[in-house]
């Protein structure tokens, strides 16, 4: 499979979580859009590109199962959280209850506003090794109150790479009156996703990650109830120009003039997973996680997050490596292994995640473990 991909030969990648990788079948369908673009830039700005998204949005709604007016694209989950906060009605009262697994980026966006707004972000620093689904949601509502009125979550966790209970926080929100937020920036191609079956508020999903489409490719899931609190990031033609029934989609699909090639090939993306076996694929891959995952913590000694096993963990994980200078680790890892690998600071650890997708092996797993050996007891 990694002949399929456009990745250096000369390096074990297992840092798929980051950016993804994009499959040469994907990227030359990216590339088709942007030729096609200059062919007929009149045409295809002012008529056909509205055409294209719906067939986009069709396709990938098909398979998050959503319905496709409720979906918008956007470019990264950033700017759909900076979409979202700006235009909820947050009174200053107001709490926003989240974990502190989640992506820093996302945080920062919340607390930057709260400054504006009046809001309080509440961090729940939740207990470590998670155990058991119902305890996970037990030990986050401990921080649940009366001005609790938003809940946003990770699906996957980006530092942690452990996949929390949406479902089972998502029906306890509603029952009690609160709006979920759900960053899922690693589901789409990474585990099944069913918008539908979980029924969260709001949930935003990353393309160019798990599901390997060109950067740049994200999409916003908003609940028709409240899809009129949702206002467009930036103000553009909208409605005036858009022949979407929805005011949803035609106020916020198209924000100005930009290249939408990496959302049209979305499709392709898709198409490109169901070609290739993927369950299989995914089976691989997750069971190479659970095993590399057990023989690091055996070299490394360091309590695990989460139990081994497909309730907490899929295609990547997480592990504490006890180490005071992350930088030279990692640097240690590219050079001299040729590994790339993510190696950064959390919880006052520091903290080592690897991903596995349909380009890695056994091998590359050996070489992780070898190199991990070879640094704390060789002194490499």
């Amino acid at each position: 499979m990694k002949d399929q991909y456009l990745l250096k030969k000369n390096m074990i990648f297992l840092n798929h979580g980051s950016f993804g990788a994009c499959p040469k079948s994907v990227f030359n369908n990216y590339q088709h859009w942007q030729r096609l673009i200059e062919s007929q830039p009149v045409q295809y700005f002012s008529h056909d590109i509205y055409n294209y998204l719906k067939k986009s949005r069709e396709d990938l709604s098909t398979f998050i199962s959503c319905d496709s007016d409720d979906i918008i694209f956007i470019p990264n989950p950033t700017t759909a959280i900076n979409s979202i906060i700006r235009s909820l009605k947050i009174d200053k009262n107001y709490e926003v209850l989240t974990s502190n697994h989640e992506y820093g980026a996302m945080i920062r966006a919340w607390d930057w506003f709260s400054k504006d707004k009046g809001y309080s972000l509440i961090q729940n620093n939740l207990k470590l090794p998670f155990t058991t689904k119902n305890n996970f949601v037990d030990d986050f509502w401990q921080e649940v109150t009366n001005n609790t009125k938003i809940i946003f979550i990770s699906h996957i966790t980006s530092p942690t790479a452990i996949i929390f209970p949406i479902k089972e926080i998502c029906q306890r929100a509603k029952n009690e009156g609160i709006m979920t937020i759900i960053d899922g920036a690693h589901a789409p191609g990474h585990i099944d996703l069913h918008i539908s079956d979980l029924d969260p508020d709001i949930y935003i999903g990353a393309c160019h990650k798990w599901l390997s489409a060109p950067k740049g490719s994200s999409f916003m899931y908003v609940k028709k109830e409240i899809q009129n609190s949702i206002d467009p990031l930036i103000v553009s033609w909208g409605k005036d120009v858009d022949p979407s029934p929805s005011s949803f989609i035609n106020e916020n699909q198209y924000q100005g003039t930009r290249d939408f090639s990496s959302f049209l090939s979305v499709s392709t993306a898709i198409n490109f997973q169901k070609n290739n076996n993927w369950d299989i694929v995914q089976a691989k891959c997750k069971d190479l996680t659970k095993q590399t995952l057990i023989s690091l913590q055996e070299i490394l000694k360091t309590d695990l997050l989460c139990p081994v096993n497909d309730n907490w963990l899929a295609q990547m994980a997480s592990i504490h490596i006890p180490v005071n200078d992350s930088s030279k680790i990692k640097n240690t890892l590219l050079i001299n292994h040729k590994i790339e690998i993510p190696i950064f600071q959390w919880d006052n650890k520091n903290m080592l995640r690897f991903s596995f997708n349909a380009y890695n092996d056994k091998s590359d797993s050996n070489a992780l473990i070898d190199a991990i050996k070879d640094i704390f007891f060789k002194g490499d």
